[in-house]
């Protein structure tokens, strides 16, 4: 794992604490674009869990339940973990783990691997980490080719090939009570 720390008090704090994902205050998204770019179906993730930690070898580990998805559409979303997406019977999880990550400042950039239903394929996350009240504020975004993961329906190529998935959220360290309260 590479970690490479320069010059702010945040940053060091990163690097020598394990954080987890307070999902109280924190929140797990999709966008995809839809009809040929016109329109974007957006939706989230209710349960969900995550850590980080810089002096582990799986330095990122984000693993959230498929069959908590919302697009504020029940036929899509059914649709969405059926096996022409995510094939939530057989997969019913999705996780991130990353490999490496690099701390720079306030920015963390990290190379992983994201497992869907029930394929991998490698995914590079920039995240943007602040200090707040002793806990760190997360706004992550990594693009995902849904093709390579197995994820083609798409009629007459309505659904864009690739997604933006974010992370919004609050970490606190592993230890303490959720949300610091």
């Amino acid at each position: 794992m590479t970690t490479q720390v320069r010059d702010t008090h945040e940053a060091q704090s990163v690097d020598q604490a394990s954080w987890r994902l307070d999902p109280a205050r924190s929140r797990v998204e999709f966008h995809t674009g839809n009809f040929w770019g016109l329109t974007t179906v957006k939706g989230h993730f209710d349960r969900y869990h995550g850590v980080l930690d810089l002096s582990a070898p799986q330095a990122i580990e984000l693993t959230i339940e498929v069959h908590s998805l919302d697009t504020k559409n029940r036929r899509r979303d059914k649709h969405l973990c059926s096996p022409d997406f995510f094939d939530a019977s057989n997969n019913p999880q999705v996780r991130y783990i990353a490999r490496t990550a690099t701390v720079d400042g306030e920015w963390l950039r990290a190379n992983g691997v994201l497992v869907a239903a029930g394929v991998s394929v490698p995914v590079e996350v920039e995240a943007r980490l602040r200090e707040v009240d002793g806990e760190l504020e997360v706004d992550a975004a990594a693009k995902v080719d849904h093709r390579a993961l197995g994820m083609t329906w798409s009629p007459l190529g309505m659904v864009r090939p690739s997604s933006t998935v974010i992370v919004h959220g609050r970490l606190v360290q592993d230890g303490t009570e959720e949300g610091g309260r």
